[in-house]
């Protein structure tokens, strides 16, 4: 009855709940990337490097060496074993010879956890007490799965798996038998076996594991064709060695960690060791063989647009340095993004209807209100498409589209993609599109993967398990495939005009602030986007600074070496929108060419939102021989000739004039028009849709109920350009119609303007039954 009602206690007690043995003790944090190489091993908040592995993702050597060299009764066992004890007391008391303990396992585990002093008797008692309350309140994988995560391995090592990775640099698991037979001798002595400057084992600790391997042998004959590996001299691996790669990444993940309050020993971020090596590597390269222009540090972030993991950062070109004050990360500090900005204002202009990659835009001495941009270079090309004003970094177009712009703004856009910090939108005026504000990489790294992403925004991912945020629309996807477009026609610089068919397309920019203070180069090729910034996180200006020239090189060079390095790296499959159309325009206005355009080309168009209009810079006089005047109708044939001529606007014109290509005056035909006799060909006439008629439909997503357009045009017509409140429908010939599906009810505008730039219009009212 008494042993049953022992037996009742100590299973009563065992399940009586217990804390985990884990419970309070710090661990160290271990960062890997994402192939599972590690990147740091961080200290525990004790100093100590230490983590918990599961017995189970232990090797099996371990634990039978462990057993084997220190307790074989472990299983068999109360917790301590009375035979070593008393050997133990007898060898170190009686006899006089070398100390020892006779400790089992769970005594030793006892020791650790409760911090317990055994060099007195009462200590001793005290933890033979505590090795029984282990025993009896957890199982026997338990205590020894808490042994080897409590065991010391030298210096501030704690833990096989601490142990494990810092020595050998793999887990548990991997260990070879040398390996494992190694640690499981180091906790008996770990202070004075290992050399710590070199991390030689010293001759005790090889003839400690060669004499265990002698004793494994006798349990284990098959492994005796490993003796020579036993033979070798062996080096274990010192914390100092441990990797330190990316510091700025990994402290940023740290104090996210801290902010959250939350502990997670084990983190698998998203960067990638080969890539962040070679990124560091042309940064080392770069900075070393600008360092007499004065060009010391730089930031640089890669992020895999597919699914915004960030692959690489360089916080600052040396963490060590404190004179560039390297510990700060660059990528998340605000700076003046330059023009790197100028995409985005195209994009929306794209999105809003006003310019197509094409449109001809003013770059000439222009003032908004009281702002006066002036470009980089201090000089005006005149007339320049929308595509070669973005590329060539113009101010001028760039502030005049985004004065036009509507819902959103430029602020009002950025403001939607979380850039923080933003002060007052009056604050920075039209004066934000050319850098006035301020923007880390990190943020603009997210903007320029929208665009990859066909306008839709989300945040980057620095952690291999988080999850996947719901992205936010921004821009359209035509308005993103026609801004990357443009971008992807800027030349590398020192371009040649031959292109390597291998070469991956990169779409680029480039931005410098005011006061030369900032360099940037930004841009997306492959699957990544690119950030390189150059610049003192002082503030200090330099010369040397300016995007084309400092950072563009750097942003270059590393896509070259990643590009050799993965030749067989590929651009996402980004279809091209179905709905956008190519048209012919004529390129001196970007508008519609009429018979008299002398260079014609090509542009995308958003059906519904691109501006097109007909051609007016061409324009046929006819003039009379004898005076060289505008001949006035009616004509003699013989005596008139028609001749072609430019008309451009004043501005416009001053600026030709200044380069020295003045354009010659069109001459006045003011003296036919006041006569009353001048005529220019009959306009077309609107037949379909009627005049003063309601068009009712039914829903119009059926697709099967459009309205007809057609109209009646004069003899030397040949192409009708049909309009719907000044936004561009469509063309058809001269007798061909034109249909279309309104999306909502309401009043519109109908306009047919022929190739001679003669128009009619109409008002049009529609409503829709669904």
């Amino acid at each position: 009855m008494a042993l049953l009602l022992l037996a009742l206690l100590c299973v009563g007690f065992r399940l009586w709940p217990h804390p985990p043995l884990s419970q309070g003790l710090p661990l160290s944090t271990t960062f890997y990337d994402r192939n599972g190489s590690l990147l740091r091993f961080s200290l525990a908040n004790d100093d100590r490097y230490r983590t918990w592995t599961k017995l189970e993702d232990v090797s099996p050597a371990v634990i039978d060496g462990i057993q084997l060299h220190e307790d074989r009764w472990f299983y068999y066992h109360p917790g301590f074993n009375l035979y070593s004890l008393m050997r133990g007391f007898w060898v170190s008391y009686v006899t006089g010879g070398r100390q020892q303990g006779g400790s089992t396992l769970t005594m030793q585990l006892a020791r650790m956890h409760w911090r317990i002093n055994t060099k007195t008797l009462a200590g001793k008692s005290l933890q033979i007490l505590r090795a029984v309350q282990l025993e009896l309140s957890y199982s026997k994988h338990d205590i020894l799965e808490a042994y080897v995560n409590y065991a010391p391995y030298g210096r501030n090592i704690e833990s096989i798996g601490a142990a494990s990775l810092i020595y050998f640099n793999k887990k548990p698991a991997a260990l070879t038998l040398p390996e494992a037979l190694t640690l499981a001798v180091l906790p008996q002595s770990p202070s004075y076996r290992i050399d710590s400057t070199t991390g030689i084992v010293s001759p005790a600790l090889s003839k400690a594991r060669n004499q265990l391997y002698l004793r494994w042998l006798e349990h284990h004959p098959a492994d005796r064709n490993m003796e020579a590996l036993f033979q070798l001299p062996l080096t274990l691996r010192q914390p100092e060695k441990m990797p330190f790669i990316s510091p700025h990444f990994i402290e940023q993940i740290q104090r996210e960690k801290q902010q959250q309050a939350i502990v997670q020993p084990v983190i698998t971020t998203t960067l990638d060791k080969n890539l962040q090596l070679l990124v560091e590597r042309q940064v080392n390269a770069f900075i070393q063989r600008n360092s007499e222009r004065g060009i010391n540090n730089t930031s640089v972030l890669l992020v895999d647009t597919r699914d915004m993991g960030v692959r690489a950062m360089v916080g600052s070109a040396d963490y060590y340095q404190h004179q560039i004050q390297g510990q700060v990360n660059g990528t998340n500090a605000k700076r003046s993004p330059g023009s790197t900005l100028k995409p985005f204002i195209f994009a929306l202009g794209l999105e809003q209807g006003l310019l197509h990659p094409m449109t001809v835009l003013k770059d000439v001495p222009s003032s908004f209100g009281a702002y006066a941009p002036e470009n980089f270079d201090r000089r005006f090309l005149g007339p320049v498409s929308a595509t070669d004003a973005l590329n060539y970094s113009r101010n001028i177009p760039a502030v005049y589209i985004s004065s036009r712009l509507k819902q959103p703004n430029l602020y009002q856009f950025l403001q939607l993609a979380g850039i923080s910090n933003m002060a007052s939108e009056k604050h920075y005026g039209l004066s934000l599109i050319l850098g006035g504000g301020e923007i880390t990489a990190q943020e603009l790294a997210r903007l320029y993967a929208m665009l990859a992403n066909r306008g839709e925004l989300k945040p980057l991912k620095m952690e291999l398990s988080a999850s996947e945020a719901t992205p936010v629309r921004l821009l359209s996807n035509e308005a993103s495939f026609i801004t990357l477009d443009m971008l992807s026609q800027h030349r590398r610089p020192g371009d040649s005009l031959a292109r390597n068919p291998n070469r991956l397309p990169v779409y680029w920019k480039t931005g410098t602030s005011w006061g030369f203070r900032d360099a940037w180069s930004t841009g997306i090729f492959g699957p990544y986007v690119l950030i390189v910034w150059q610049g003192n996180f002082d503030g200090k200006g330099n010369n040397a600074f300016i995007g084309a020239d400092a950072a563009a090189p750097l942003f270059f060079n590393i896509i070259d070496s990643i590009q050799a390095e993965y030749p067989d790296l590929q651009e996402p499959n980004r279809k091209r929108p179905a709905n956008i159309k190519r048209v012919d325009i004529c390129l001196a206005s970007g508008d519609l060419p009429t018979p008299w355009c002398q260079r014609i080309g090509k542009t995308w168009f958003i059906p519904g939102k691109s501006p097109i209009k007909v051609d007016t810079v061409y324009r046929p006089l006819v003039i009379d021989k004898q005076t060289g005047q505008v001949a006035c109708p009616p004509y003699q044939q013989d005596r008139v000739k028609t001749e072609i001529f430019e008309f451009w606007p004043s501005d416009l014109a001053a600026v030709f004039a200044q380069a020295g290509l003045p354009k010659r005056t069109p001459p006045s035909d003011a003296h036919c028009k006041s006569s009353g006799m001048f005529t220019t060909g009959i306009p077309p006439r609107i037949t379909s849709p009627l005049r003063n008629t309601t068009y009712t439909l039914r829903n119009p997503k059926l697709r099967d109920d459009p309205i007809s357009f057609s109209a009646t045009t004069d003899a030397d017509t040949k192409t009708i350009y049909w309009f719907i409140d000044d936004i561009y429908l469509g063309n058809t010939a001269s007798k061909a119609s034109i249909e279309w599906r309104p999306a909502t009810s309401g009043s519109y505008r109908v306009r047919a303007v022929d190739d001679h730039g003669r128009a009619d219009s109409r008002q049009l009212k529609v409503e829709i039954i669904y």
